[in-house]
């Protein structure tokens, strides 16, 4: 229950049971403001008791009949009572002759003398209409005449319509009011929501230095506390696993360093000892072996190589010290060092290197000449059926790039030597280093391996 009076959704009832009982107090509030100015008012009909048509007829007929010395002053002190009493009503007086001898706030066009068929018709048309019309004999006599009361039928409505016909106005801003005040609650409600549920979302966008989103402030309990509450717990989480994967990672480039640094030991005596047996006299096929031997010792040492460079890269502590130099003189020193290599394997090796309009590159040359050799071994070990390499320059609008391609069975075609990944993977995140770029393009008849710099 504790948690149902926290939630979002009891507060937002709470505020609909609030609004109702507003409007019921307002009402009450109105009413008794308006009944206030009424009754300080000068309107007499309004603060009165209601009238009764009947009553009013009969007390009518009542003063009328009730008159003895019909005069024209006692019929006027008549009019005069009723006059005080109903400020709204008008009456008038036809004597015994059908003479129209008294008058009092008659809006209509009376005639002077009243015929027979004059007063017929005239009870007729006012008989049940408005104004309501009440005719009662003078005196105890019918040769005294009659005397005719007429009143407004608005006269009759109860109190509070007179009320609202004059305070309505009130009633209707009262009412707009408290619909404006119940629409200006609900909108700072949502209001409230909305801004934490944007706020949540920026905090689900802010990174922290470790590339996690930050925690926020718990102020509720409520359903978006409750989902403020379980993104936290998720952010721990996913900070924990974070701190397990870098030890993790840690703990595995330790080993792979260890390892490289423990296997180059016995690999030293190994490729010594080898050379030992190589002086002796052996057969031929002895020698083969010694050579099969040698070479397997070479792609151990040159594997271990770059598994730790790619630990060293991996862990951002292989150093890197850019300089500016002339990149197509490097490249043509390193070639130098190769070309004996690809001569003895058989290699018809092409050179094409044009001049860009800006030979200097802001590079590592320890960096680069890495990426050289392990494409220029990835080819060697890869593309010996192809037999053919090629190293040129190529320049566009866009970038000058040094291209390196074989003519071998392509990447995707198996191999008898294997390792390639990684040497590949070395050479990705050191071209990166450099802020330069790279692409390969690999099929059947060949693999093409563009370094660019763009201008």
């Amino acid at each position: 229950m504790k948690r149902f009076f926290q939630s979002l959704l009891a507060k937002y009832m709470f505020l609909i049971l609030l609004a109702l009982f507003i409007v019921q107090i307002s009402y009450l509030i109105i009413a008794l403001f308006v009944f206030g100015i009424s009754k300080n008012g000068e309107d007499p009909i309004q603060m009165q008791d209601m009238l009764v048509e009947s009553e009013i007829e009969g007390k009518w007929h009542q003063e009328a009949n009730a008159l003895q010395n019909v005069t024209s002053e006692s019929i006027q002190q008549h009019f005069d009572n009723w006059k005080q009493q109903h400020p709204k009503a008008s009456m008038f007086w036809v004597d015994g002759q059908g003479t129209l001898a008294n008058q009092e706030d008659v809006m209509e066009q009376l005639p002077a003398k009243w015929s027979s068929a004059y007063t017929a018709k005239f009870i007729k048309e006012h008989y049940g209409g408005d104004p309501f019309t009440v005719i009662a004999f003078v005196g105890q006599e019918e040769s005294n005449g009659f005397v005719v009361l007429e009143m407004p039928r608005s006269e009759f409505d109860p109190p509070l319509a007179h009320i609202y016909d004059r305070y309505g106005i009130i009633f209707v801003f009262g009412i707009v009011f408290i619909i404006f005040l119940f629409i200006l609650v609900s909108f700072l409600f949502f209001r409230s929501i909305r801004k934490r549920l944007l706020h949540l979302q920026e905090a689900m966008e802010i990174r922290d230095v470790d590339g996690l989103p930050i925690e926020i402030a718990l102020k509720k309990k409520d359903e978006i506390g409750q989902l403020e509450k379980t993104f936290n717990q998720m952010v721990c989480e996913l900070r924990e696993s974070k701190q397990r994967e870098q030890q993790e990672e840690q703990l595995r480039r330790e080993l792979i360093a260890n390892l490289s640094h423990d296997l180059r030991t016995p690999l030293t005596k190994v490729r010594a000892q080898t050379y030992s047996i190589a002086k002796e006299s052996l057969s031929e096929d002895g020698q083969k072996a010694i050579k099969s031997l040698e070479a397997s010792v070479v792609n151990i040492d040159r594997l271990m190589e770059n598994l730790m460079s790619y630990t060293l890269l991996m862990a951002s502590k292989y150093k890197f010290e850019s300089q500016e130099m002339d990149v197509l003189r490097y490249i043509r020193e390193s070639l130098a060092l190769w070309y004996p290599v690809f001569e003895k394997e058989g290699f018809e090796v092409e050179v094409h290197l044009v001049p860009f309009e800006q030979n200097k590159w802001e590079i590592d040359p320890i960096w680069l000449g890495s990426i050289v050799d392990n494409l220029l071994q990835n080819v060697l070990r890869h593309a010996k059926k192809g037999g053919y390499i090629c190293v040129k320059t190529e320049s566009t609008n866009l970038y000058d790039a040094i291209v390196i391609l074989d003519r071998g069975n392509g990447m995707k075609n198996a191999s008898n030597e294997a390792g390639a990944g990684i040497g590949l993977s070395i050479v990705d995140m050191m071209v990166k280093g450099m802020k330069l770029d790279w692409d390969i393009e690999s099929g059947e008849k060949g693999t093409t391996i563009k370094i660019k710099k763009y201008k």
